[in-house]
């Protein structure tokens, strides 16, 4: 009886010459076969036609690039970045290795850095599965109501109109601290983008009165390292009333409203509502002035971390194919980075800002908006409301 090796033999001889051979060579060679070993023509057939076996494929090993000090390094700025997208991260990854040095946050060896400072949005992807963690957040509720007949009189500006902004351009909204119910008075937040440079003014208001929105604005006008040229609001009430029109008038400022159900016209003050206000404020309901000091107390280092440490990406062409749409963005950069870049920005507030950002540490920043998160999550939990 022929063994199972020397049956291998014999089909790695006999399938070169079959699988070239004409059809009467091959119905001869199929008969010697089966005559042979015995097997059924067709489990003969299948065997001769079978390709031989491929020797297995031997998985190369690559050298690691990468050593964990590396990997702890990016994870320890990735979460004092506030864990935010590598394609932000790794641009500004440079500035913010060194703000941290500076302050004395972090100490890298020569070689560690070099591989840091070199390392891919990609790379930094896969080297970051680690540490990531699920972050689940529900919806909150929406307390816009439409304004008065004036509305008429200020004019409407769209998400394509802002193509031309310069610093001092800013979109305007409320954010709603109501937790699950829109009865009585609870908290707001009046959060303010600049369209140009992505920076960012939220201000804790007790209710959304006319007057408090009002207040709140001339807050967010003295803080703008920029002078206020325009505003652009959506159509609720709190905006649209003869007390912001007639200090926008007053002031040279120029005050505009977006289309009614289109919140597009705001894109970019809709996005920063989540990134800079319920991401670190939450969904929770908070009511009196206790809350609201505390509010604003947490936007104060807030504001400098988001506009001087949070890169932004910038969209800078879409193009439409069918039911296909392609964005383009350009390199990620703080808001901070890019008023550097304005030539509408002066001089003077250019060396204002760096004189600001070099006694900036993101870190400390961190760890004082999280010590009075804590404090405001705190309130909440207790119910006080005074």
């Amino acid at each position: 009886m022929m063994s199972q090796f020397s049956k291998r033999e014999l089909l790695a001889t006999l399938r070169p010459r079959y699988l070239s051979s004409s059809k009467t060579e091959k119905q001869r060679i199929l008969d010697e076969l089966v005559a042979t070993l015995g097997y059924h023509r067709k489990h003969a057939i299948r065997l001769l036609r079978r390709k031989a076996p491929r020797r297995p494929k031997v998985k190369r090993v690559r050298p690691r690039k990468y050593t964990i000090d590396v990997v702890l390094a990016l994870e320890k700025v990735w979460r004092l970045a506030n864990c935010i997208a590598t394609k932000r991260l790794v641009p500004s990854l440079k500035e913010f290795v060194e703000a941290l040095e500076r302050h004395g946050e972090m100490s890298l060896e020569p070689k560690t850095r070099e591989l840091l400072l070199s390392i891919s949005a990609a790379s930094a992807d896969r080297l970051l599965t680690r540490a990531r963690q699920a972050d689940l957040r529900y919806r909150g509720k929406t307390t816009t109501k439409p304004g008065t007949l004036l509305k008429q009189s200020i004019p409407i500006r769209t998400f394509a109109d802002w193509d031309d902004a310069k610093p001092g351009f800013v979109e305007v909204d409320l954010v709603a601290h109501c937790g699950e119910s829109t009865h009585g008075e609870y908290l707001h937040s009046l959060n303010t983008i600049d369209v140009a440079t992505r920076w960012t003014e939220p201000v804790g208001i007790v209710n959304r009165s006319q007057a408090k929105v009002s207040e709140a604005v001339v807050v967010v006008r003295g803080r703008l390292p920029f002078p206020l040229l325009g505003i652009d609001s959506d159509n609720g009430g709190e905006f649209i009333n003869a007390n912001l029109k007639r200090y926008c008038e007053q002031n040279g400022i120029t005050f505009t409203r977006s289309r009614p159900y289109k919140k597009n016209d705001q894109a970019y003050v809709e996005q920063k509502n989540w990134t800079a206000v319920r991401q670190f404020v939450g969904y929770s309901r908070y009511e009196g002035q206790a809350a609201c000091d505390l509010l604003n107390q947490l936007y104060e280092p807030l504001r400098a971390y988001i506009n001087y440490f949070q890169p932004v990406m910038v969209l800078i062409e879409k193009e439409r194919n069918g039911a296909k749409v392609k964005k383009k963005y350009d390199e990620a950069k703080t808001p901070y980075q890019r008023a550097l870049e304005s030539s509408d920005v002066s001089e003077e507030v250019k060396a204002r800002l760096r004189e600001t950002y070099l006694t900036l540490n993101p870190a400390a920043l961190l760890r004082e908006i999280n010590t009075r998160q804590r404090a405001l999550w705190r309130l909440a939990k207790e119910g006080i409301t005074e």
